[in-house]
């Protein structure tokens, strides 16, 4: 934020930017205490530091990894038996959407800890595991995306051939974030091919590269990947040319593999959307500073209503976004509560995670741009952090998933997917709206219509019932709907037949009935009855504005 005591003397009391709070539904005294822990850290230690290295794409130094293991934050999802805090996705996003506030690169490192890396067979080595990653000793890199396959993780074609008690790993890996500075890289390989009828995450698996830091063992070569942010860690893109690996160090295969990453990408999106916040508050909370300080036609650009309500709309997105990862964040912890899963094993919230990684980082992007925007020039300079922030918060409507992808993930639980079949839910045959729009083709009371209704898409099926309906209400045979049918009726006059399919269609209305606009009167083209037709007559809005039957 600008520094206030560099508003003019003449203006009024510059203002501070609020400070976000855990709100009352969430809020512990806990959770109070480690967020305020969180902040005065990314106040303190890790905006500095942003300001010197991110011009100079630097890395986060190895001294400042050590202060957050100290603070437990590589270990905030571990359980406290292995010297974790405990704590759940609450914790774990509300603290690092403060880091993120900072510096999105530290807001990030956390995630490659958290118990990461650490799902192998043998009991003991796994509890070793955990103690290492809860103390900052086992951080990770995760090697998903290939060249060929990044949203379609199931294309993965990187190779781990079964050799003795090794697999030996052939392939190329892309966007591996931290994997020459790691402990251990986490790869998504391919031990066998799916057999026809199978999916194509058959064969997948995940395994575990040990390695020591700073450094890359013999079968693999890095090259890093220029970004234009993101920076604090270095990008890799891993060529794999025979690297033995230990058969033990397989943390899942087949769709087990394939389900364990999709889980831990559920994670990792509302993680995401929790440092979109981050960011987007940081230009918030510029802003807020900047336009104090900036004087235009003698009065801070912060008078002005255009200015002032644009900042509105950015502070209103920011706090709907925060709540929106707090509930998913919520939600996680329950079930897994319930469920007494671990953190990468409880319920996926995939819907929900994808909704709201979709949302807060678009917000994100659309924020810090706005952010720019109200610094004017300045805020295309890299003297003002705010540019930084829109960097960074352009990555995350790509990574963990684009945006794209989400909208797949969510339209998918919404809709049946393409290539599947296209059936709608079925409704119950006396379903108001049945009912209602039943009425308006024939004219009968709803109750009649309820007697011989059948399903909206079974009409073939279903014309034994209204056969029998028929048999048993000899009157439903005649066009009933008319009124001089009716009173012909009455008078024993006879009636019309009419043509014995028209009641199928009257009271078992197709899917896609086209409804015509119009109104109620019986001169309006389309509704005059013309001689000799048979059939329903055509149904008018005017007649479905009666309420639907009780």
């Amino acid at each position: 934020m600008s520094d206030p005591s560099t508003a003019s003397s003449d203006s009024a009391e510059v203002l501070e930017a609020p400070i976000p709070v855990v709100p009352a539904p969430y809020h512990s005294p806990e959770r109070e205490a480690l967020q305020r822990q969180a902040r005065e850290f990314a106040t303190s230690r890790v905006l500095p530091l942003a300001n010197e290295l991110d011009p100079r794409k630097g890395e986060i130094p190895r001294s400042v990894l050590d202060e957050m293991a100290a603070l437990g934050y590589f270990g905030i999802t571990v359980p406290s038996g292995y010297g974790g805090l405990g704590l759940g996705a609450f914790e774990y996003c509300m603290v690092a959407e403060e880091l993120a506030r900072a510096w999105m690169s530290v807001g990030s490192i956390i995630a490659r800890a958290q118990g990461a890396g650490t799902g192998v067979a043998d009991e003991d080595r796994r509890g070793e595991l955990l103690r290492r990653s809860a103390a900052g000793e086992w951080i990770g890199a995760i090697a998903l995306s290939e060249p060929d396959a990044g949203s379609d993780l199931a294309g993965v074609e990187t190779r781990a051939v079964r050799d003795g008690d090794d697999f030996v790993v052939t392939g190329h890996k892309r966007w591996t974030g931290n994997a020459r500075a790691a402990d251990f890289i986490q790869v998504l390989v391919r031990t066998d091919d799916p057999e026809p009828g199978e999916r194509r995450s058959a064969g997948l698996a995940t395994i575990v590269v040990e390695k020591e830091r700073d450094g890359f063992p013999d079968g693999i070569t890095g090259t890093p990947i220029d970004k234009i942010g993101y920076h604090g860690f270095v990008t890799w893109d891993l060529e794999f040319d025979g690297l033995r690996v230990p058969v033990v160090n397989q943390l899942a295969a087949g769709d087990q593999g394939f389900a364990s990453t999709q889980a831990w990408l559920n994670i990792a999106r509302v993680h995401t959307a929790a440092r979109a916040v981050g960011l987007a508050r940081a230009a918030v909370e510029d802003s807020i500073g900047y336009l104090q300080e900036r004087r235009q036609f003698e009065h801070p650009i912060g008078d002005f209503q255009a200015l002032r309500f644009k900042l509105a709309t950015m502070a209103a997105r920011v706090e709907q976004a925060r709540s929106f990862y707090q509930h998913v964040a919520h939600r996680l912890d329950a079930e897994r509560s319930a469920g007494g899963a671990s953190i990468e094993t409880a319920e996926p919230c995939a819907r929900e995670a994808a909704m709201v990684k979709l949302l807060a980082t678009e917000m994100a992007a659309e924020v810090t741009g706005d952010g720019i925007q109200l610094h004017g020039g300045n805020g295309y300079t890299t003297e003002r952090q705010v540019e930084r922030h829109w960097r960074d918060a352009r990555l995350t409507t790509i990574f963990e998933g684009t945006s794209e992808i989400q909208m797949k993930i969510i339209s998918d639980r919404l809709l049946p997917r393409p290539g599947t079949s296209r059936a709608l839910p079925e409704r119950p045959a006396d379903h108001p709206e049945h009912v209602v729009l039943a009425q308006a083709r024939t004219g009968l009371s709803p109750a009649t219509v309820r007697s011989v209704a059948v399903p909206s898409r079974s009409t073939r099926a279903a014309r034994p019932r209204i056969a029998s309906a028929h048999a048993a209400r000899p009157d439903l045979r005649h066009d009933a709907r008319h009124p001089a049918e009716r009173r012909r009726v009455a008078a024993g006059q006879g009636h019309r037949r009419r043509d014995p399919r028209a009641l199928p269609r009257a009271l078992a209305l197709p899917a896609r009935t086209r409804v015509r606009p119009g109104g109620g009167g019986r001169r309006r083209r389309g509704l005059r009855r013309r001689p000799g037709r048979a059939g329903a007559r055509p149904v008018t809005l005017s007649h479905l504005r009666a309420p639907p039957p009780a």
